[in-house]
């Protein structure tokens, strides 16, 4: 990967040191960034002149309503923007039973799940789980302090995670950021509880819309508890035995 990087790199005129060098630095390169990059704009072509600029659509213009799309006769994706009631959310049926809405972040200390295996993760970690930041009026209601080992669950999974009391999230909401390693108490059996912290447990795994087939990792209501359960120690980053 290195290799294919220094080629791409003497390519745009940038020298790249030997990879050993690199490591051994333990710091990052930086590549120098052309002064016409830092006065790209969006669509500056098209806006000069449309007629020799055209997009990339079947007008050519920036289109609202697709008449494509609307021949797909998509019931969740119509030919034009429309708002529609996520799978799940505050106002649903589900939220009775489970009354927090999740949010998943972008972690700040990995890019998803990468990362994970490292001393970058214990700066956010709480009680050796990924964090869930909780407002202090849902903390309080539930019995959970700072620190806390906490059970969030729903009908598709539990996971653990550490109290991170905030301000910084809004009644009702929870936020846990995504890419903790799985990491499941018996992985013999479904729905056995995540140790570490990985909320794909907890949220769903179809797409967006019959079109669009993107994440919607943020379409999930929960409950969470103070857990009282046995002691269950988190091996998601443990070397697998015989390796």
């Amino acid at each position: 990967m290195y290799d294919d990087m220094k080629q791409q790199a003497r390519n745009a005129r940038v020298a790249l040191p030997p990879f050993d060098m690199f490591w051994q630095s333990n710091n990052y390169v930086r590549f120098p960034v052309p002064e016409a990059n830092t006065q790209w704009v969006r669509f500056a072509d098209y806006r000069e002149n449309p007629l020799l600029n055209p997009l990339g659509t079947p007008s050519g213009k920036i289109e609202i309503y697709s008449d494509a799309i609307a021949k797909m006769h998509y019931q969740d994706c119509r030919g034009i923007p429309s708002w529609m009631p996520p799978h799940e959310w505050y106002r649903g049926p589900e939220a009775e039973k489970y009354p927090l809405s999740l949010n998943t972040a972008h972690p700040a200390n990995r890019l998803h799940s990468q990362l994970d295996n490292t001393p970058l993760r214990l700066k956010l970690a709480v009680a050796d789980r990924e964090a869930i930041m909780i407002n202090p009026q849902d903390a309080q209601a539930r019995g959970i302090s700072p620190g806390d080992l906490v059970r969030a669950f729903n009908d598709r999974g539990q996971i653990l995670v550490g109290a991170l009391v905030s301000e910084d999230v809004r009644p009702g909401a929870v936020r846990i950021s995504e890419g903790a390693w799985f990491d499941p108490a018996d992985p013999s059996q479904p729905g056995s509880i995540c140790k570490n912290g990985n909320v794909n447990c907890l949220t769903f795994d179809i797409g967006t819309s019959s079109l669009a087939q993107g994440n919607c990792g943020q379409m999930a209501q929960l409950e969470i508890e103070k857990y009282q359960g046995e002691a269950l120690q988190n091996t998601a980053h443990a070397v697998p035995a015989g390796a």
